[in-house]
């Protein structure tokens, strides 16, 4: 009874150890033993490591529809202006400070490491597949950005490193986002899922002037999600602790970006279907309106709604504030004269007189045609 309760009491102390240093491996048992330092996330760990799960969790694309549950869809392009205060959070820091870096260092760096394929630019004719896989060498070359051989480079899978004072950080400006609008038939709501970010290069010429824009590659978001969701940022001056992740950020349309594009048959931009400037600005806010007020077209108001609407239209003099869909307000009939002792007396009816008649009275509503 007691060598059973020892051997308890030793298999449970081994559990303990184990769990608490990792388990080595045994030739004789044949079981794993890994250390502290080598689990991702732990203190021993440098960086959030990415495991095979998260990738194949993040590209499988959970987020995807069937086009059973697909009733509508349309495909947005956006611009994403780093200058803006929304989105200063994709651009700093410049530089790597104290595990964080910005969404340009994490893709190039991946990007050269052979962790994350990207495909050719196409202007509106995006196509992801591996016909249209870019080399990462011939990326480099073409943007003038020095590297390295990597360490376990061959001519199949090639690795590059780049210095970090090399990674041209300040003239990436701007991205270029594919968002796809869809409304989903199981949970009856509409919704933004990204699809695709394109880093843009704005570079001046050699001889000054307005600088030119250069977008460098396309890259899918499910590809990049599971890299962005270790990667932590704070996006408010005044809690400087980082609450969210890239991920959060792009799932939860936390930038703010311009209509610059809708995909259309003849796969023209804005600003070519609306040369003005002030009929472009009334375009893309009407497309945006349209898609904030895509879902209130869908259900037929409720009986409070529509007492709410109609008490909002009485209280309005304006009548193009009335709304279309509740009933017009009755007009106002005139008041009835009273008369000595304060008792209303009806209108009397109006007559017409037969001129031929001599003065025979007839009712109007009596009359025949």
């Amino acid at each position: 009874m007691k060598l059973h309760r020892l051997t308890g009491l030793a298999a449970a102390a081994l559990i303990a150890v184990t769990a608490f240093e990792g388990i080595a491996q045994d030739e004789n048992t044949g079981v794993v033993r890994r250390r502290t330092g080598d689990r991702p996330g732990r203190p021993g760990a440098e960086t959030p490591a990415v495991t095979e799960r998260m990738q194949n969790f993040f590209g499988s694309d959970n987020s995807s529809l069937s086009d059973g549950d697909r009733q509508w869809m349309r495909i947005i392009y956006r611009s994403i202006d780093l200058d803006k205060d929304e989105n200063a959070a994709l651009y700093f820091p410049e530089e790597p400070v104290d595990g964080q870096e910005n969404l340009f260092r994490i893709i190039m760096r991946l990007f050269a490491a052979g962790q994350l394929p990207a495909y050719e630019y196409l202007d509106g004719r995006e196509i992801f597949t591996d016909q249209y896989k870019v080399r990462t060498r011939d990326v480099l070359d073409r943007f003038h950005i020095p590297y390295t051989e990597g360490r376990g480079s061959t001519e199949r899978n090639p690795r590059f490193d780049i210095d970090e004072n090399d990674v041209p950080t300040n003239e990436v400006l701007s991205y270029y986002v594919i968002e796809r609008w869809e409304f989903d038939n199981r949970h009856n709501r509409l919704r933004p899922v990204v699809e695709a970010i394109c880093p843009v290069m704005h570079r001046t010429g050699d001889f000054g002037g307005e600088p030119l824009r250069y977008p460098m590659f396309w890259i899918k978001f499910n590809d990049l999600r599971p890299f962005l969701a270790t990667q932590t940022i704070f996006v408010d001056d005044d809690n400087n602790l980082p609450t969210c992740t890239y991920d959060d950020f792009f799932t939860l349309t936390m930038y703010d970006g311009d209509i610059y594009k809708t995909r259309n048959l003849k796969n023209r931009s804005m600003a070519q279907l609306y040369p003005d400037p002030d009929a472009l600005k009334h375009a893309q806010d009407s497309i945006q309106a349209s898609l904030d007020n895509f879902e209130n077209k869908l259900w037929v108001p409720s009986r409070e709604e529509m007492l709410a609407a109609r008490e909002a239209a009485a209280a309005t003099p304006d009548s193009s504030a009335v709304d279309p869909g509740t009933a017009a307000p009755e007009p106002e009939r005139s008041p009835r004269r009273p008369n000595k002792r304060g008792k209303k007396v009806r209108e009397p009816r109006r007559t017409t007189t037969n001129n031929s008649g001599g003065g025979a009275v007839r009712s109007v509503r009596r009359t025949r045609r």
